[in-house]
């Protein structure tokens, strides 16, 4: 490791060659001590200098030099070595001198000539503690910066596998705060989606064409459900479990906008000779417990609630309907103004597995094609007659509204769906 260099500048070689003596015998052979007579060599030495890997902690230069003089001189090499630090050894400098190099070199000090022997050894031995100082305490804030990179990245790692937004419903800040047992409980809407006929459909495919298909259409889903104020909880193959902490509105329209995004990545599909992908979404609002479970050397952050079975039993029901998107009673109740911020029509009250008590769902359409909209919206209070009169068990009477609500719009599976009831119950009646 090359030695460090004190570098002295002065016009006057005598008092070069005095001050090189007095600089060795403080400092014996751990520095060189370099002379310049005059602020060009002085520059040109310090960039020789930096090249060949020569550390600078200290120069000392006079005050009265031809051309330049030291306060200007302490100024250019504050320009470029701003750690290095300076003194300036004159008995002719004016104030302004002096203040010129304070604020503009970070002068260190100033010492008078004659020196006093004592007071430069005292100086320079001061100036040379301060450079190590600075320049260790500035290692030591890359390192604590390097340090809080690094924990940054890792905390952005862990956040993949467990959401930031988990951590703050927990109240905590880092995944290391994170121990078994934490929980918490709070309403939330949870949505459940599921890609129609999956299986059938990645038959067709090999294991990485699974994994990329998969990969490219969740990637096109979290985003939408991040925007709405929502986190994913938990990917299972190729469904989707999401948390919705916020307002039930922001829930409802991110399932909208999943399916409107689902239309864009479609489009692109077809583009390029692929089958079109369809999905189901599930929503229901209720309490729920949140927290983490697990074991000694592996624990997981979870939903525990009855909830969360029910939007999942909800989402499997858009099979059976042949709708998009299904929310429950909870979650209907708790939207504001759901009448005007969306397309909704009641579908049914429905006995879900796993459960005694009968469930109200409704669709929400606003994410099919305008024309299917408008037809659905059309014949709305004619489908809602049939739903009443079918409830109430008058077959005879909702067959008769599910008809007319047909001849406008022949593709309305739910419509198709209760017509089939009807007919099995005036068969059954016989």
């Amino acid at each position: 490791m090359k030695k460090p260099v004190i570098l002295c500048v002065d016009d006057e070689r005598t008092l070069l060659s005095s001050l090189k003596k007095e600089l060795k015998g403080v400092l014996g052979d751990e520095y060189l001590i370099e002379l310049a007579e005059g602020s060009d060599d002085a520059l040109e030495l310090m960039d020789e200098l930096q090249e060949d890997g020569h550390e600078l902690p200290l120069v000392i230069s006079d005050y009265i030099m031809p051309y330049i003089k030291g306060d200007e001189l302490l100024i250019r090499i504050h320009q470029k070595w701003p750690s290095t630090r300076k003194v300036m050894l004159t008995g002719q400098a004016d104030i302004s001198a002096v203040g010129n190099a304070v604020n503009l070199a970070g002068l260190y000090r100033y010492i008078a000539k004659p020196w006093q022997a004592d007071d430069l050894k005292l100086t320079v031995t001061e100036a040379i503690r301060s450079f190590y100082q600075d320049k260790q305490l500035e290692q030591q804030h890359l390192t604590m910066e390097q340090m809080n990179q690094e924990l940054l990245a890792l905390n952005k790692a862990y956040s993949r596998f467990v959401p930031q937004q988990f951590l703050s419903l927990l109240d905590k800040n880092s995944i290391l705060d994170i121990e078994l047992g934490m929980q918490t409980e709070r309403e939330m809407t949870i949505l459940f989606s599921d890609i129609r006929g999956f299986t059938s459909f990645s038959e067709t495919m090999g294991p990485q064409e699974n994994f990329d298909f998969l990969n490219t259409y969740l990637c096109r889903m979290e985003p939408v459900i991040d925007a709405h104020g929502g986190f994913v909880d938990k990917y299972i193959g190729d469904a989707i479990m999401a948390l919705f902490p916020c307002d039930v509105n922001q829930a409802v329209q991110g399932a909208v906008n999943m399916l409107q995004e689902l239309k864009h990545y479609n489009k692109e599909r077809l583009q390029t000779g692929l089958e079109q992908v369809r999905i189901g979404i599930g929503l229901n609002t209720g309490a729920m417990m949140l927290g983490t479970v697990g074991g000694k050397n592996r624990m997981d952050g979870t939903v525990i609630s009855d909830a969360v079975n029910i939007a999942s039993r909800i989402e499997n029901l858009t099979k059976v309907y042949g709708v998009n998107l299904l929310i429950t009673e909870q979650t209907y109740q708790r939207l504001e103004k759901p009448r005007e911020q969306f397309n909704i029509r009641l579908i049914d009250s429905v006995q879900v597995k796993g459960k005694r008590t009968r469930i109200t769902v409704y669709e929400v359409f606003d994410a099919d094609e305008k024309d299917i909209i408008e037809l659905k919206s059309k014949t709305q209070k004619i489908f809602t007659q049939g739903l009443k009169r079918y409830h109430n068990r008058d077959f005879a009477g909702a067959r008769e509204y599910f008809e007319q609500v047909l001849e406008t719009h022949a593709e309305d599976s739910v419509a198709k769906i209760y017509l089939t009831r009807c007919q099995l119950q005036k068969n059954y009646a016989i």
